[in-house]
């Protein structure tokens, strides 16, 4: 008997281990497959986030973004190892579901789906089973939550992080007069005019780029204080642990020769996320800084977006796509030898800008409630000189910008703010059950 339970005894735990490594594979293969849903859905919201087509009401630029996510979020997923071998363009299907009565154009959301209907067995083969089938799926969303307070859903305040310290008024950039069109609607955050994506300052109406408010950007009351608004002009966040907190890592190296820790919250990444809604409260910078902020800003910019003597030296906008989903041509400077002059989604171009309620607030008082976020690409031509020179404000130290996004929250988003993705105001999350 001792002998009898001893040989079968055998033959059952091997087939036990047996069937446990095909377990195991099926299961790590499963882990594998879903990595790469999630994956490939991420980089096809990514698309939404960074297009502009979330603030565009165009059924065109929709269109064209479901074509160009398909493409990224294929591709992504399809880099993926799942089973030993890499993922096939054909066993990754990309679909974009209308989830909660959630219009297509505000808040996207990508569905990835991945599978592999070969993957090896190796003791299965006893029983005739030859192949499995292992299949996974994620969900992920463009965030925008202009758009969701538009269709009547409570808004949730996004916060992004690599904010620049330009405190935009909630006025018409584009326009010239300081009581024109509000950006956002001040309390529910929707978005006024979806028509200003695409749109440029200086143009032919405002001829003023980017330049900072109050007496050459000190809004201390010994030089005057907090002045009126002007459209496309901005109010200097406060540079403190608070507010826009000095940048320390991943600076770039022509930043080395910046005095003032202002430069260096332009031409860095400021990690502390910037909140809008309700609960969001932000400095205007009201210590003494002198008649210098304007020029600051052009040489901490330039840093930024590599911009050295020469027009095309900073990324640009593909010429040929005037409306979203907007895509950036590398320029001569850029890091990465091989982008030049190659289309991309992304650019260091790229930047948020907080935009604030009116009126401004008072040297006693510079606490100010963000309410949304401009996302603007900076120099946007091949052509465009760094400064713009117009005969302004500023005299010649001006930026000239292209909005390429728009984010409201208004002062009624609240809860817990979903971060955001860097140089874009739009959050990008996976909402697929665990």
């Amino acid at each position: 008997m001792i002998v009898l339970v001893a040989v079968v005894m055998l033959f059952v735990v091997g087939a036990m281990a047996a069937l446990s490594i095909d377990v195991v594979t099926i299961y790590t293969a499963r882990s594998e497959a879903q990595l790469a849903a999630d994956a490939g859905a991420l980089a096809g919201a990514r698309v939404f986030a960074n297009s502009g087509v979330t603030s565009d009401a165009s059924r065109r630029s929709t269109r064209n973004a479901r074509n160009l996510a398909t493409m990224i979020a294929t591709q992504v997923a399809s880099q993926n190892v799942v089973g030993g071998r890499t993922l096939k363009t054909t066993e990754v299907t990309v679909t974009f579901p209308n989830v909660g009565g959630q219009a297509f154009d505000t808040n996207p959301h990508v569905t990835v789906q991945t599978q592999r209907t070969d993957l090896p067995t190796f003791f299965a083969r006893i029983w005739g089973r030859t192949a499995n089938t292992v299949t996974a799926s994620a969900t992920a969303e463009a965030y925008n939550p202009s758009g969701a307070n538009a269709l009547g859903n409570t808004t949730i305040p996004v916060a992004p992080i690599c904010v620049k310290p330009w405190l935009l008024p909630n006025i018409d950039p584009t326009q010239t007069s300081p009581t024109g069109t509000a950006i956002f609607d001040p309390t529910s955050g929707a978005i006024n005019n979806a028509t200003l994506v695409g749109k440029r300052w200086p143009n032919a109406i405002n001829t003023n780029g980017i330049y900072s408010l109050c007496n050459g950007g000190d809004c201390s009351l010994g030089n005057g204080g907090i002045t009126p608004v002007a459209p496309g002009a901005y109010y200097p966040g406060a540079i403190d642990a608070a507010d826009f907190p000095v940048p320390t890592q991943a600076l770039p190296a022509c930043s080395s020769g910046f005095t003032t820790p202002y430069q260096f919250a332009v031409a860095g990444c400021v990690q502390q996320p910037i909140l809008c809604g309700a609960n969001s409260s932000i400095n205007i910078d009201t210590t003494s800084y002198g008649t210098t902020r304007d020029v600051d800003t052009v040489a901490a910019a330039a840093c930024l977006i590599h911009y050295v003597t020469s027009p095309g030296d900073s990324d640009s906008i593909d010429p040929a796509t005037t409306r979203p989903p907007f895509q950036f041509l590398g320029g001569n400077q850029n890091p990465v030898a091989s982008a030049v002059n190659i289309e991309a989604m992304v650019s260091d171009s790229l930047v948020t800008i907080p935009v604030i309620n009116n009126p401004p607030g008072t040297p006693a008082n510079p606490s100010v409630t963000v309410i949304g976020f401009l996302q603007v690409f900076l120099n946007p031509s091949a052509s465009s000189t760094m400064p713009y020179a117009p005969a302004g404000p500023a005299s010649t130290n001006e930026i000239s910008a292209t909005i390429i996004n728009m984010a409201g929250c208004g002062t009624g988003a609240t809860g817990q703010p979903i971060l955001g993705n860097g140089a874009s105001p739009v959050a990008v999350r996976l909402i697929s059950p665990p």
